[in-house]
């Protein structure tokens, strides 16, 4: 048996000797290329950029609060009041909001299919279009119960054709005439006049034989000598109304003439405006068109 002897002192406290690992070949990394042209990207010091990012977080939001405001603002303007958006007025009057008035019950309109003779079931009277904001209304038609007389509707003709217009509306069993007419601040008169017959079919014939030749009024005015025949204006135009419009031809006397006869169911509605030095065109076809509509 072998006897084995004792470490000495620093035998002992000799740390005990560990093996490193082998490190690896060190790899020399290839040098990045320059990019020709381009100039080495300033500085930015530390905290420079997310300050900078907040800052215009900040502007944009306040931009967007404001632009926000001030489109709302925008729309609750009338056109008018916004600075460059003022229109100068195109010439057409202010006219009430229409009111169609009620049919009796289980009354059909005057265009409704089931209504074979085109009657309007609504009185009359409430159908002729109301006179514009501003204007001065002739007074009152002075037949029974605000019905319109034959001797006020004959007034514009010439003497001469009245008896044949009274004797035609009779042949063709005139019912009524509602009337209304005013004069606006420009001097344009107005009257408008509701004629009423039995049927649709007799209404078309008064507004197409009797009353127009298509190129002029088949009874003479007294205010127009000769006519031109006008292209309606845009959008004048109403499925289920029968249009004929007359213009006095220049040159005329001291007031000129515009004429329409439009027909819608057992009706035919004669408008006439007379102007001193001239009838605008606008107004006329605005009145025309609203009294379509209301017809209609």
């Amino acid at each position: 048996m072998t006897e084995q002897t004792a470490p000495s002192a620093d035998e002992q406290h000799r740390p005990e000797r560990v093996e490193q690992p082998e490190q690896p070949e060190r790899v020399e990394q290839p040098e990045q290329p320059e990019w020709v042209g381009q100039p080495p990207l300033p500085a930015v010091r530390p905290g420079r950029r997310p300050r900078a990012a907040l800052r215009w977080a900040v502007a944009v939001a306040v931009f967007a609060v404001t632009a926000t405001g001030t489109a709302y603002g925008i729309t609750l303007m009338d056109r008018t009041d916004v600075p460059g958006l003022a229109t100068r007025s195109d010439g057409r009057w202010d006219y009430p909001e229409l009111v169609r008035p009620p049919l009796p019950a289980g009354s059909p309109g005057p265009l409704a299919p089931s209504n074979k003779a085109g009657a309007h079931y609504a009185d009359l009277r409430a159908l002729v279009l109301p006179a514009p904001r501003g204007a001065t209304v002739d007074p009152a038609p002075k037949g029974d119960d605000g019905w319109g007389t034959m001797e006020d509707f004959l007034a514009p003709y010439t003497e001469d054709s009245r008896p044949d217009v009274r004797q035609m509306l009779v042949d063709n069993g005139l019912r009524h005439i509602a009337a209304r007419g005013w004069t606006t601040p420009d001097g344009t008169h107005t009257r408008i006049q509701l004629l009423q017959f039995d049927t649709d079919a007799v209404a078309e014939d008064v507004l197409s034989r009797q009353f127009s030749n298509y190129t002029e009024s088949r009874y003479p005015v007294a205010a127009a000598d000769s006519y031109t025949r006008d292209e309606p204006f845009p959008g004048t135009g109403m499925q289920g109304v029968s249009l004929y419009d007359f213009t006095e031809a220049k040159p005329y006397g001291k007031e000129q003439l515009r004429m329409a006869y439009l027909g819608v169911g057992d009706t035919v509605a004669v408008i006439t405006q007379t102007r001193a030095g001239g009838a605008a065109a606008i107004p006329f076809w605005q009145t025309a068109t609203l009294q379509s509509e209301l017809l209609g």
